[in-house]
């Protein structure tokens, strides 16, 4: 997909801007990282989710949980990240109220994936975003805050989440502009949900994106004072908020000010940073190895286990449809931009091996896109509601062999997701015929014409009206006129009434 062009900062004129963005994203796992408590608390009471483990009860001792490892590994191995052959966990010790040990196990200087990449396409062309490290963490507690019955502010912890699977996923200071900080997220999001590792739902917590952002005057090395942004729940956030902090930044600087090393949230209700706290360092952290558990020792086969499992990577698919189906680079972009779409793509076009990709690409991001948007049923094919790829293919067919309008198909696909029968049996039910009978619209045509004297003089009159025009045939033929035939007539028949009429020999003028 084109990204449109992003207008060039002033201040990245003057300064170059550097970025690092750290993902934080909860893994798709039925328990929590360290003990047996459900993943599933969504909606549930608070602090029901909970054992002595998670609430770091003293005695309690912590197991690793396999699948949240595997689920790093893929990561790993899905953005071209080397794999060490041993790694360990490590305490990063800080103190506030969702800690409820006083130290998150974490880790440090051996984390289970380094030195891995990304490619983006950007508004400036294709861009590789270096990625420095990922790793698996616990997650904290969530903080609620409040107010008591008597309007005192108060807040409230519920440790549901403490303990789940967090995977923290850090870029090189690669990065120079909001731009390639968003098409970066909004990637990793995709790769995230391809591999089946997280939802990464950014309006759930599922994938929280931070960024570490300083400038430098063009053409210097040494990096400037870094200011970390937090609280960016969108991608249009990451985007905005990054490029206020750039200019932000740049104005302080041009006055001559010294920025402080800030730890800053985004209001995106007011378009600006403000501050939270200063930024720690990692010596602030305390970091040392973890006693309760062993050093993680990762077998090659294991690996080779998890790259074996590893679905087709958005990239590739794109490349593909693109290089192989003939699919522009848009319609590609989108349909792999959306798991749901790609799914039914890939399912028609093995039911139906003779369609163009072209309609097949034209029906995923037309009409069944939408009716994927209006449910959350799926059948055990990853499809929308009750669809079989063989009937969504068999519907395709007879559009584009002219025997059902597309005006028609439209029901009759809002009937299989809603019944499931097959479209063979609906459009029997319904009496769906395509008329293309040349004769029989005619008749049509002259009749819409002769009840719609005003949008045929609109139509004389250089006024767009053949489009109302043509509904009103469809309306009158129940959706199943040739449309393409239609359109053909109707303007076979305005152009004869423009056309001057012959002269009267007789008349003597």
């Amino acid at each position: 997909m084109t990204a449109p062009v992003a207008p060039v900062s002033p201040a990245l004129e003057r300064y170059e801007a550097v970025i690092g963005i750290e993902v934080h994203c909860q893994l798709r796992t039925a328990s929590k990282m360290f003990c047996s408590c459900s993943t599933a608390y969504d909606g549930a009471p608070p602090n029901s989710h909970t054992c002595p483990v998670c609430l770091g009860l003293p005695g309690a001792l912590p197991t690793i949980n396999r699948a949240a490892v595997e689920g790093v590994l893929a990561t790993g191995l899905a953005i071209g990240a080397t794999i060490p052959g041993a790694t360990r966990w490590d305490r990063k010790n800080y103190f506030y109220p969702d800690l409820p040990k006083g130290y998150q196990i974490s880790q440090y200087d051996l984390p289970l994936a380094a030195h891995g990449r990304l490619a983006i396409e950007t508004s400036d062309g294709p861009f590789v975003v270096g990625i420095q490290r990922a790793h698996l963490e616990e997650d904290t507690a969530k903080l609620i805050h409040a107010a008591d019955a008597t309007g005192r502010r108060i807040s409230l912890i519920d440790f549901n989440r403490s303990g789940a699977p967090l995977m923290e996923i850090v870029t090189e200071p690669s990065i120079r502009t909001a731009e390639q900080a968003r098409r970066y997220a909004e990637e990793l999001q995709l790769v995230l949900r391809t591999i089946g590792v997280s939802d990464a739902d950014m309006d759930r917590g599922q994938m929280r994106v931070e960024a570490n952002v300083s400038l430098r005057p063009r053409g210097s090395e040494p990096f400037g004072t870094r200011v970390e942004v937090k609280n960016m729940n969108s991608f249009r956030s990451v985007e905005r908020a990054i490029a206020f902090e750039i200019e932000r930044q740049a104005v302080a600087l041009d006055a001559g000010a010294v920025l402080s090393q800030d730890t800053r949230g985004w209001d995106d209700s007011r378009g600006v940073t403000y501050v939270m706290r200063s930024k720690e360092d990692s010596h602030d952290y305390r970091y040392f190895p973890e006693p309760d558990l062993p050093p993680l020792r990762v077998a090659p086969a294991w690996i080779e286990a998890v790259r074996a499992a590893l679905p087709e990577l958005p990239a590739a698919r794109r490349s593909r449809y693109r290089d192989e189906l003939g699919l522009s680079a848009y319609d590609a972009a989108v349909i792999v931009a959306e798991p749901d779409l790609a799914i039914a793509f890939e399912a028609i076009r093995a039911a139906g091996p003779r369609l163009p990709a072209k309609e097949i690409a034209n029906f995923v991001t037309g009409d069944y896109g939408r009716a994927v948007k209006e449910s959350t049923e799926r059948t055990s094919d990853g499809l929308v509601r009750r669809a079989r790829a063989v009937e969504l293919a068999d519907l395709l067919r007879r559009i584009s062999t002219g025997e059902l309008s597309r005006t028609n198909a439209r029901e009759v696909l809002i009937q299989h997701l809603a019944e499931g029968g097959t479209v063979g049996s609906i459009i029997e039910a319904q009496g769906f015929r395509q008329i293309s009978d040349r004769d029989a619209l005619g008749n049509a045509v002259d009749a819409v014409l002769l009840a719609n004297p005003a949008a045929v003089a609109d139509h004389h009159a250089g006024k767009p009206s053949l489009g109302f025009l043509v509904g009103q045939v469809m309306k009158a033929t129940r959706g199943q006129a040739n449309a393409e035939l239609v359109g053909k007539l109707l303007r076979a028949r305005l152009e004869r009434a423009e056309a001057p009429a012959d002269p009267d020999p007789a008349d003597p003028r």
